[in-house]
């Protein structure tokens, strides 16, 4: 009998901790799926937020994926810009339903969309309560960096990359950005209008390489070439990630060795490579002397990263790793590109639409810098008429169309109280467009309406979201402005244009706010 006592007992323990660990699992997958979902949806009912109720695990996924496949079937008018209900359809129709107090199910997740201005206020400015939710894990392999980062280790990357994002460095810029834009810009065009006297091209392709060969130049300076070879694999990433966003949100599916899960691992490993490499090869230059440290905004990172460092008596853990610096080199790339191609786009389409915007526009332009002078810093910043487009086509047409955050812990919002784990949907078009917000003319493009400015058009309130606002606002966003300014400035400097005939209206929610079909339009030599 002793001789079965202890196997006996070894598997009377592993049957034990087999159902222990069984049973844990089965309540967890319980609470997800069911209990936590609807608790939390009698929490907001109680305090006069509707919406449909829950459905175990799918919540409004079917709706939502259906309203958006009807809204994208359809097309606009050519000269509406009230988009709302296109590029937002489910969380449109749902604040139509149920009024501003209201929620929406993303699976088994509760989202309250939030429009009042003070609750904004609010939840963009109390960062440590609100913070980004985790992204898919496929979207988390394009996005990771300072845009996905929550309390300290946001706070540091912040801080470093403040050096790099500063004003009076973006001025050393400002050459990059003209190469960038005669060589894939402004010589391409030129050469297209001498040979037909006209020539019809896509905004959308053009923009894209520009903004690319930008971030390129303006990254890596003179390895340039490199950060070419680089952007291709992330346009090739980009792809691979949606797609494989789109199979399937199951977790652990991405760590299965698929076909797809393959190509994006190997892709992924030789951008993380490449960015290594370049790293590396640049922390030299710089230690030896042998680089500019206003270069490039990689030069600038890494200066400021070492200062960091020394700041700290060289302890480890302090400042970046290599491999956050690889990181925040692919928010580069994806942010940047995304926000300053959609403006130009955009701005490109509602200059078509409305020629006396771009005379006026122009006319400013020839104005500041005359027909062929290179536009500097201080004359891109008097671009008062510019600057009034600009703000009004990132109103009507913003890069980002929402912005969720996860309740941290319980707290109270304004007359709402919000458990830990809820999430707040904060859909920007939607504000953009709210007639209480911007008056009757809110769906009409009136750049006038910025003539003294974004407090004085807003009254003060947070009503002008296309950057985010508060202590995350958006990093980027005065070189997504002063390049937009000076691309902008460049082709009016040169050229007349309007849409083609064959371009087709429909803003559709891509990476960020795009025309689903392109946007083509046709150019013209300006003649003085």
């Amino acid at each position: 009998m002793e001789y079965y006592l202890v196997p006996t007992t070894v598997l009377s323990l592993s049957i034990v901790l087999v159902s222990i660990l069984i049973t844990t699992w089965a309540w967890k997958v319980l609470n997800w799926v069911w209990l936590r979902p609807n608790q939390i949806e009698s929490c907001l009912r109680r305090q006069g937020l509707r919406g449909n109720s829950y459905r175990i695990l799918f919540g409004d996924s079917k709706e939502s994926s259906m309203a958006t496949s009807r809204a994208e079937s359809k097309t606009l008018n050519l000269l509406s810009d009230a988009v709302a209900p296109r590029v937002l359809p489910f969380i449109h129709r749902t604040v139509e339903k149920y009024g501003e107090n209201s929620f929406v199910w993303v699976g088994p997740i509760a989202r309250g969309n939030i429009m009042n201005t003070e609750y904004l206020r609010e939840i963009f400015t109390k960062i440590d309560v609100f913070q980004k939710p985790e992204a898919n894990p496929f979207i988390k392999t394009l996005i990771t960096g300072l845009i996905m980062h929550n309390g300290e280790k946001w706070v540091k990357h912040r801080r470093i990359l403040n050096a790099a994002f500063n004003l009076e460095k973006l001025k050393h810029m400002l050459p990059a950005i003209y190469a960038s834009c005669c060589e894939m810009i402004i010589s391409k065009w030129e050469k297209l209008v001498s040979e037909e006297g006209s020539c019809e091209v896509d905004a959308c392709t053009y923009f894209d390489n520009l903004t690319a060969d930008v971030i390129s130049r303006t990254v890596f300076g003179s390895n340039y070439e490199e950060g070419r070879k680089l952007f291709q694999l992330q346009e090739e990433l980009v792809k691979l990630s949606i797609k494989a966003s789109d199979i399937v949100n199951i977790p652990g599916w991405r760590l299965l060795r698929t076909k797809p899960n393959k190509k994006l691992k190997e892709v992924n490993g030789e951008i993380d490579t490449l960015l290594k490499n370049m790293i590396n090869k640049k922390e030299k230059a710089i230690r030896a002397g042998e680089a500019a440290v206003d270069d490039d905004l990689l030069s600038i990172l890494l200066e400021s990263n070492f200062k960091e460092i020394e700041e700290h008596g060289n302890k480890k853990d302090v400042g970046m790793s290599i491999k956050d610096i690889i990181e925040e080199c692919k928010v580069f790339y994806f942010a940047g590109r995304e926000t300053t191609s959609s403006l130009l786009v955009w701005t490109i389409v509602l200059l078509s639409r409305h020629p006396n915007w771009q005379a006026r526009a122009r006319e400013e332009v020839l104005q500041v810098f005359g027909a062929n002078n290179i536009p500097d810093y201080d004359g891109l910043q008097r671009l008062k008429v510019v600057t009034m487009i600009l703000h009004e086509v990132l109103r009507l047409y913003p890069p980002a169309t929402t912005v969720d955050r996860t309740v941290q812990k319980k707290t109270q919002l304004g007359e709402l109280s919000l458990p830990a784990g809820a999430q707040v949907e904060l859909p920007i078009t939607l504000v953009h467009h709210d007639t209480k917000l911007w008056g009757d003319n809110a769906n009409e493009f009136r750049p006038e309406r910025f003539a003294d400015g974004i407090s004085k058009a807003t009254n003060g309130r947070v009503a002008f979201l296309p950057f985010g606002w508060g202590p995350r606002i958006c990093i980027g966003q005065n070189l997504a402005m002063i390049q937009a300014k000076l691309v902008l400035s460049m082709i009016l400097q040169r050229f007349d244009f309007e849409l083609s005939p064959s371009y087709t209206h429909a803003p559709c929610r891509a990476i960020s706010l795009r025309p689903q079909y392109g946007a083509p339009f046709v150019i013209h030599k300006h003649l003085y």
